[in-house]
């Protein structure tokens, strides 16, 4: 403690206690208001308490955080200053709040006497991310008289305690200051232990941190690593098994919904971005299955894992009157399609014998769905035939084979195919995330996408802090974004990475077409002129990836076939790399 700086003070009091909760990770953007919480986070990534990741812009920091919050499942912390720099949160906030996870929102701010009078760089930050966030602190001013008071008992006693257990002596026990128990209140709301809305969900928080001058001062700041606090058991909502059921796996699913599907016997719908398309019970091609009145037209009872985005069927089911829903809780809103579905926290299966035939019915239709990606196997026969013309034309087949142009569905397979367990694949909300669904397998890799509220919205951030947390200590893998063009120029800003921390292996596949080709397949395509389509929708471009990938130092690759594409996806990583795979529209 410096004595100097409440402020300082109030920041690694924060800072520490976060720390000793839990939290690893923490992602900064600088600014002057923020200059006692950025000052105490460095000097707690040089002891290796914290890792701190470095971003420019605000809302590539937002969707940094959540990535690593994504991939760790521990609240992740981001820090800006005031004004504009809070309100760039909003974005991956709503995303976070609708896909439920852990974010700690950490937004400096002007003392209370300077909002509303037309200060520099004041606005009215408290509660400026509504309904989004489980908890909204609008902090005391350190040093205020009202900050010194409203010091508890209770505080006081607790650092005392946690004090004598770590080690230390009497005189260096941290004297508390206007945040102390912020940090602890802070971790157990973005679990999902405390705060508004759906008990056991996490989501995002805010801590809105105003301070005085001056804003900082030199500081020794040292904190103790502890642990995420320990949610309760929960008891499970026990299924019978009478009903004819389907479980689904929508986006963060996780391999909970494969494992009911095993216990229960039934057949298990699964999107591309659940994280539960595996097992001997997924059903293939389950578009056009729902659609059948003698399967998906029989179903009297459906579970849910996660937030199904990807299909207007799987929607139909539960929207459906008939259908008994019981969703799994995940994400700050509850699934009530149908006015009437059951919101549990986790479910069992009773014990009892399967429906073998109802699951066989799905089983077969299900094989005779499956689709086939892979290149032909060559022609051996012809390669070695003494017949010329015969040996001439399996050569033919076998040059076009290797110079087929890739389309969707073929880019989508590829990545898929390198993609492995200690591998991270992010999809992004573009068209082929949809193509992917509709055509590739079972294989169990950790997936992840932002489809709580399916917007392109930080794409490629996220997809680094993915990368970043996966990574990190040594650990093996690669990270591969694939998204389209307009997705990835939307937040083309998140490739400026710095120069003095370590660098994702990641891979950013973009699908190019030019434009936004997913308005091709939706209704106003059909109700609207080619040219208003092309302006106001496709929204064309003549964007060099290249160039744009050099500025910001990636290796950049543009590939067009199959065995290129293969060998790309492939080969060594020196540092993070954009893949281009130009698409016919």
């Amino acid at each position: 403690m410096t004595g100097a700086s409440p402020a300082s003070d109030a920041a690694a009091d924060l800072l520490a206690e976060l720390i000793a909760h839990g939290v690893r990770d923490l992602v900064l953007s600088p600014g002057s208001r923020s200059q006692a919480l950025a000052l105490a986070a460095t000097a707690l990534a040089r002891s290796g308490s914290l890792r701190v990741h470095v971003r420019i812009d605000e809302r590539a920091a937002g969707f940094t955080a959540l990535g690593l919050a994504r991939e760790t499942g521990a609240p992740a912390a981001v820090v800006c200053t005031s004004g504009t720099a809070a309100g760039n949160l909003l974005p991956a906030a709503m995303e976070a709040f609708h896909s439920g996870v852990p974010l700690l929102l950490l937004t400096a701010d002007r003392p209370p006497e300077l909002r509303g009078v037309g200060a520099n760089q004041a606005t009215m930050q408290p509660g400026i991310f509504g309904s989004f966030v489980r908890l909204h602190v609008d902090a005391e001013v350190p040093g205020s008289a009202a900050a010194s008071s409203g010091i508890t008992d209770e505080v006081a006693a607790r650092r005392s305690v946690e004090g004598a257990h770590a080690g230390e002596g009497t005189d260096d026990l941290r004297s508390p200051t206007a945040w102390s128990g912020l940090g602890e209140r802070a971790v157990r709301a973005a679990l999902g232990l405390e705060g508004q809305g759906l008990p056991g969900v996490a989501g995002p928080l805010h801590l809105n941190l105003p301070t005085r001058e001056p804003l900082s001062a030199a500081a020794d700041v040292t904190a103790t690593v502890g642990e995420l606090p320990t949610p309760e058991a929960v008891e499970p909502v026990v299924l019978s098994r009478g009903p004819r059921t389907v479980v689904i796996a929508g986006a963060d699913a996780g391999p909970d919904a494969e494992e009911l599907s095993h216990e229960g016997g039934w057949p298990l719908i699964a999107e591309i971005v659940s994280g539960a398309r595996f097992g001997r019970l997924l059903v293939h091609g389950y578009r056009e299955l729902l659609r059948e009145a003698a399967l998906g037209g029989r179903i009297e009872r459906a579970v849910v894992f996660g937030h199904p985005t990807l299909s207007r069927e799987v929607a139909g089911l539960l929207a459906r009157p008939d259908v008994e829903v019981i969703a799994v809780r995940r994400g700050g809103e509850a699934l009530n399609l149908n006015g009437r579905t059951h919101a549990v926290a986790a479910v069992a299966v009773e014990t009892g014998a399967a429906d073998r035939v109802w699951l066989g019915e799905w089983m077969l239709a299900s094989q005779s769905r499956m689709v086939d990606l892979s290149a032909p196997a060559p022609d051996q026969k012809g390669l070695y035939s003494d017949d010329s013309a015969e040996r001439l034309d399996a050569v033919r087949a076998e040059l076009d084979a290797v110079r087929k142009r890739v389309d969707r569905r073929i880019l989508a397979d590829a990545v898929w195919r390198a993609t492995w367990p200690h591998d991270r694949l992010v999809f992004g909300s573009s068209r082929l995330v949809r193509v992917a669904d509709e055509v590739l397998g079972g294989k169990k890799v950790p997936v992840h996408a932002n489809r709580g509220l399916a917007g392109i919205d930080g794409t490629v951030a996220t997809g680094i802090g993915i990368a970043l947390a996966s990574q990190a200590d040594g650990a093996p893998g690669v990270t591969r974004v694939l998204l389209g063009d307009l997705a990835f120029l939307h937040d083309v800003g998140a490739l400026l990475l710095p120069g003095d921390e370590p660098a994702p292996r990641i891979q950013v596949i973009v699908g190019n077409d030019g434009g936004g080709t997913i308005f091709d397949g939706l209704e106003v395509a059909a109700s609207a002129a080619q040219t208003d389509l092309d302006r106001a929708f496709y929204t064309p471009h003549g964007v060099q990836l290249a160039e744009l990938a050099a500025a910001y130092g990636w290796e950049h690759q543009r590939v067009t076939t199959r065995s290129a594409l293969d060998q790309a996806l492939t080969s060594a990583i020196t540092g993070p790399q954009i893949i281009e795979v130009p698409l016919e529209r």
